[in-house]
């Protein structure tokens, strides 16, 4: 009985040491100065009011991160996880969102011309004001995951239900 009990405090001691998948400060600071980070952790990062154009952020995990007044024009963020994202006045003409996850971000403001969306995730992401109407893959069903307003452009035939 004794030995079970140590075994877990053990393993409780093991699981508390391991880090969860907090960021990753290196892979930051790279990015911040411009360099590509595919698959990399970049968890609530500070990107804000930057210009960082044609990255490859693919598959990477920008989960609560700040975009907001970054210019990530071409940028790649295919199959990348952007899930809860502030994402507020940003300029992302070209960039590739195939695949990612826009979970409740925040895309009010944002510059999305030419953006692609082929199999991206929108449920609950809001795209008040957002400049659109050139983005390429978008669905009707994801845009009725979404939300926006009377300010918000997209391309002909598709609407979106206003943010409540």
């Amino acid at each position: 009985m004794r030995q079970l009990a140590f075994v877990g405090l053990i393993a409780a001691a093991l699981a508390a040491a391991t880090p969860a998948l907090a960021q990753n400060a290196g892979q930051i600071i790279q990015v911040r100065r411009g360099a590509s980070c595919a698959g990399c952790n970049l968890f609530q990062a500070d990107l804000s009011s930057r210009e960082l154009g044609g990255l490859n952020l693919s598959r990477a995990r920008l989960r609560q991160a700040d975009l907001s007044l970054t210019v990530m024009n071409r940028a790649s963020f295919a199959g990348a996880d952007l899930r809860d994202v502030n994402a507020y006045g940003g300029v992302f003409g070209g960039a590739n969102f195939a695949g990612a996850d826009l979970t409740n971000a925040t895309f009010v403001g944002t510059y999305l011309e030419g953006a692609r969306f082929q199999g991206a995730n929108l449920h609950g992401a809001n795209f008040s004001g957002a400049e659109m109407d050139r983005a390429t893959g978008l669905s009707q069903a994801q845009l009725n995951q979404a939300c926006g307003d009377q300010a918000t452009l997209l391309p002909r035939g598709l609407r979106i239900p206003a943010c409540r």
